[in-house]
């Protein structure tokens, strides 16, 4: 795999821009696995990260942008061209509001939250990734959702720094406008939280940080849920029909439930492991592949398809396959 020299030799002149060239992206990915990207560029710099975008984009250069790897699958052949992140971290207060770039560890925007007293992403914590991730995929949990506390985000075309309000962000469940537009880039977000008591929203924040590690141990190779939860307005009439009323929760049906219904709990593929106590959690239980990986979910599909007639949609984005390669 290659970059082009003189695109190359123009990333290679930006200040404060580290670049790694056949970098394996599995290091930076939370199922651990992944072949290597002809050029990982990184900074924590604004700048540098959008004169880099700009130089890629302009050349042409096949590209992706990557945060924490929480919710990435790279294929085991790489990525034959650019990835680049951008890890500013840096939080800042203005009266109930913080400020915040786009790669500061979602845990950290939690815990300084609460460590100023003020709420509204509490429920957030062990959530694993960036805050740039946690927007692009409207991430949530215990009925809040980051799009509550979004006031505005700055982000980069690759052309022009703009700015869009929530409403322009078109959130929806594990959903925004970013995902339709992979080409605008998240910089930065402005949070606007609620005073609340340091004490009790700790306290809170603890509680639900010991039930999520119990389900998802932090040292578990994975992606927390592969497939998104499903609304039940969506829902096919003869599908509501099937699902207990117990089973609902915040309009929502688990996909963990449909999964087990088929029988997937502790399906098995190489080292890629469903788990026995949660037919929504995927693994790598040692040294799996990305093509078992991507089996073990497009097998899933399936099953669900052919009981319940519909798809379920996965959290994960893929990065190095072709589109058909990860569908039933």
């Amino acid at each position: 795999m290659s970059v082009p020299a003189a695109v190359a030799k123009r990333l290679a002149g930006i200040p404060q821009l580290t670049r790694l060239e056949e970098a394996p992206l599995a290091l930076h990915t939370r199922f651990g696995i992944g072949g290597p990207v002809a050029l990982l560029c990184d900074t924590n710099n604004e700048c540098a990260f959008v004169r880099a975008l700009e130089i890629v984009k302009s050349a042409a250069v096949p590209r992706v942008v990557i945060g924490g790897g929480t919710n990435l699958i790279v294929s085991d052949a790489g990525f034959d061209g650019v990835a680049l992140r951008y890890s500013g971290s840096d939080i800042k207060r203005e009266g109930p509001v913080l400020r915040v770039e786009a790669g500061a560890v979602l845990q950290d925007v939690v815990d300084e939250s609460i460590g100023l007293g003020l709420q509204g992403i509490q429920t957030m914590t062990g959530i694993p990734g960036y805050l740039g991730g946690a927007i692009y995929g409207n991430a949530g949990a215990y009925g809040q959702s980051i799009q509550q506390v979004i006031e505005c985000v700055r982000f980069t075309n690759g052309e022009a720094q703009l700015s869009v309000n929530r409403d322009g962000c078109r959130f929806r469940y594990r959903d925004s406008i970013f995902k339709d537009r992979k080409d605008w880039i998240i910089l930065s977000a402005d949070l606007r939280l609620s005073e609340g008591n340091e004490s009790e929203l700790r306290n809170k924040a603890d509680e639900i940080r010991r039930i999520r590690d119990a389900k998802y141990p932090p040292t578990m190779k994975c992606a927390g849920s592969i497939f998104k939860n499903l609304l039940v307005a969506d829902l096919p009439a003869g599908v509501r029909s099937q699902v207990p009323g117990d089973v609902v929760r915040e309009d929502k049906v688990p996909s963990a439930w449909f999964l087990e219904q088929t029988g997937a709990k502790g399906m098995r593929r190489g080292d890629i492991q469903v788990a026995m106590y949660h037919a929504n959690l995927v693994y790598n239980d040692g040294k799996g592949t990305a093509a078992d990986l991507v089996a073990v979910i497009s097998e899933l599909k399936r099953r669900v398809q052919e009981r319940f007639g519909f798809e379920l949609e996965e959290e994960v984005q893929y990065v190095g396959f072709d589109c058909a390669t990860v569908r039933v």
